[in-house]
């Protein structure tokens, strides 16, 4: 009698290698199509702009802060060094345009100043960010 119980205990065990692959599968699936979010490390005010529209394929993002700093890539930059940092990302994302993230409280001489420098890395497809509140 107790043979017939211990085999059917032993018979109703599931079998969790085919679920575990499927779990498997579609986390390399979420990892490969997840697209990352990029920040430039400071917090910007932006202006706003009836007209604004967003624009996913930016890849290297510009920041000018409210105190005329710039920064690139999550640091601090002079000016003189924007063109520097601009060929560089460039060759990282040769297809990607730059996008500046210029707080409302900024001098817009220092905005004019670094898309001159943006282009004179050769990059001619800029964007400036503004908030929508539509």
């Amino acid at each position: 009698m107790r043979r017939k119980n211990r085999k059917k205990v032993e018979d109703s065990a599931l079998d969790l290698t085919p679920m575990m692959d499927i779990v498997f599968i579609m986390l390399i699936f979420f990892i490969v199509t997840t697209s990352f979010v990029k920040e430039t490390g400071v917090d910007i005010n932006r202006p706003n702009a009836e007209t604004a529209e967003r624009d996913e394929k930016g890849n290297i993002l510009v920041a000018i802060t409210q105190n005329n700093e710039i920064w690139i890539d999550k640091r601090r930059v002079d000016l003189k060094a924007v063109r520097a940092n601009i060929e560089r990302l460039k060759i990282e994302y040769p297809e990607g345009s730059v996008i500046i993230q210029a707080d409302k409280e900024s001098r817009s001489g220092l905005l004019v100043e670094a898309m001159d420098q943006i282009r004179l890395a050769g990059v001619q497809n800029i964007s400036i960010a503004a908030k929508n509140d539509n």
